[in-house]
């Protein structure tokens, strides 16, 4: 057994453990970095997915350090990449023309963008980052965390330690190991107060999460998979799934033309295909034909490499596939026997397979036929050998209670309507998502609701129950319904970096972190220092949507 010792320990190396490591180690701490897999970097990696962001991206809403990554990426590809001269001129460069961003680019652009900003603390000495680290053990004294046991790939077994320890992984896993409060699934209405909570809670129903897959098509070759082995179930009717087959993308429709414009469109004409952000709020037209909805346009919805962008342009575009058609909801993953969660991994990778052989064999064709074997996955682009992505895209786990729980009735338009989010005295950071909740497991149905720009409160990221403790990603004081908005790239980044810089902050005055909650002058102090980083604490005045 090793053991090894920063001012901070990031457990988990996602968007919000890269930006909390970053954080700490800016403000002269000694940081240890650990993650799962093999890349840090969590959904911009790992997890295959492109930023999900809000429309004013560019100009407000996100952290310096944020848009120095977004800025990085695009630096990438101009340093490094055959780039069209529009693209290459463009002032807002988006690689793969996606809808749901400004900026969609490959996951290993990300990474190595991720691993140049972490760069210089690591050659310093200041931070050590290990991957292929998972955590298994917490020791405590008292109401602090004093260590993390961690265990590699090969069986062997290491311990870290920190003054602070920050919680940011995917599922919350370190609150568990902790024995810190925490709240997974539906919270009831009488609980949250919310006015679409259930009657009646449920911890087990989560969001589905979804192994995304990236794929490129080939015209003329057959690059047809292997059936795979749950293809019967995923393509039939299922009461325990949903009550028709999960895979059947798109809807069936009695309208030819809709049917017509819901067919898959491989690769179309750069000449006739802008790049057109439709953003967040997952509404609006591509370009100004308005011929495709953004949801049912899954080649270029997350596309990730637009061929028109590129000189010589490549043979084919490559999409990310992250929808309805493979989100998986037959089961979590969290707070489940080992057998059952390796279950619902399996599942879940199976019902991305079978929805790739569906596209292959079964898809519906313009030209009235059916199939695209042209289709191919990419595992270069996810860095794997099977084409899907290295790890699942977890949009809930388990969430922190915490002395502050942000509800639907602080920040959804339809509670609050005109009047904005409600406002933190002690805020760290803004997003801007609409309440966008997937189907869930145990018959959670899809829900959007407008919501305002908001704040994100330090006291979400605080626990009662461990004084060296901070949630650092996905895991803070939210409910079932506002995590469906809290949950994206940019929000998650803002939250790690206010836990880094708070560690950083406690290591250096000496303060604990609900103490610096607790005393407005410390709060002040340490708004500051955020300011100082180029963290927004609130928003200008904007439109909900």
């Amino acid at each position: 057994m090793t053991l090894a010792e920063a001012d901070v320990l990031v457990v988990g190396g996602g968007v919000g453990g890269v930006a909390a490591a970053l954080a700490a180690a800016d403000a002269g701490a000694t940081v240890i970095l650990t993650e799962a897999t093999r890349w840090i970097g969590g959904q911009f990696t790992s997890q295959a997915v492109p930023p999900d962001e809000h429309p004013w991206i560019e100009q407000f809403g996100a952290t310096a350090s944020y848009r120095r990554f977004r800025d990085e990426v695009r630096r990438h590809y101009r340093t490094w990449y055959p780039l069209s001269e529009s693209a290459r001129s463009a002032l807002h460069l988006n690689p793969g023309n996606g809808a749901v961003s400004a900026l969609c680019h490959e996951p290993r652009v990300a990474l190595a963008v991720l691993h140049a900003m972490l760069a210089p603390h690591q050659r310093s000495g200041r931070l050590a980052v290990r991957t292929g680290l998972m955590p298994q053990q917490v020791r405590r004294d008292r109401s602090r965390i004093s260590a993390v046991g961690f265990q590699s790939a090969d069986g062997s077994e290491e311990w870290f330690t920190g003054s602070y320890v920050l919680d940011a992984t995917e599922t919350g896993e370190l609150l568990a190991l902790a024995g810190v409060a925490y709240v997974t699934g539906t919270e009831s209405a009488a609980e949250t107060g919310e006015p679409d909570a259930p009657d009646v809670g449920d911890p087990q129903m989560m969001q589905g999460f979804t192994v995304c897959f990236a794929m490129d098509h080939v015209a003329g070759e057959n690059h047809v998979i292997d059936r795979p082995a749950q293809y019967d179930r995923w393509t039939a009717a299922d009461a325990r799934v949903r009550p028709a087959p999960q895979i059947g993308w798109p809807a069936p429709s009695a309208d030819p033309a809709e049917r017509a414009r819901r067919v898959l469109r491989p690769n179309p004409d750069p000449a006739t295909d802008p790049a057109v952000i439709v953003s967040a709020s997952h509404q609006g037209r591509f370009g100004d034909n308005g011929d495709y909805s953004p949801i049912e346009d899954i080649w270029r919805f997350r596309r990730l490499v637009a061929r028109g962008n590129f000189d010589p342009a490549p043979p084919s575009d490559i999409t990310l596939i992250n929808c309805s058609a493979n989100d998986y909801i037959a089961g979590s993953i969290v707070d489940v026997e080992p057998e059952a969660a390796a279950e619902h991994l399996e599942g879940a990778r199976q019902l991305s397979l079978s929805f790739l052989y569906w596209l292959q064999t079964e898809a519906p064709r313009a030209d009235g036929g059916t199939g695209f074997p042209g289709l191919r996955l990419r595992g270069d682009v996810t860095g794997t050998s099977d084409g899907l992505a290295m790890a699942p895209y977890i949009r809930e786990g388990r969430r922190l209670r915490a002395l502050e729980t942000i509800t639907q009735n602080d920040i959804a338009a339809s509670v609050r309507g005109t009047a904005g989010a409600r406002e933190y005295e002690d805020s760290v950071g803004v997003g801007s998502y609409k309440i966008d909740l997937h189907p869930s497991t145990h018959g959670g149905e899809r829900k959007y609701d407008a919501a305002w720009p908001f704040q994100i409160p330090l006291g979400a990221l605080l626990s009662p129950d461990a004084d060296n403790l901070v949630a650092a990603a996905k895991n803070i004081g939210t409910t079932h319904i506002t995590n469906g908005c809290y949950r994206v790239h940019p929000v998650e980044w803002n939250v790690g970096e206010a836990a880094g810089a708070l560690a950083a902050f406690c290591v250096a005055t000496g303060a604990d972190p609900v103490g610096v909650r607790e005393s407005p002058a410390r709060l002040t102090e340490f708004q500051n220092t955020l300011i100082a980083r180029g963290v927004e604490l609130a928003w200008p005045r904007v439109a909900a949507y």
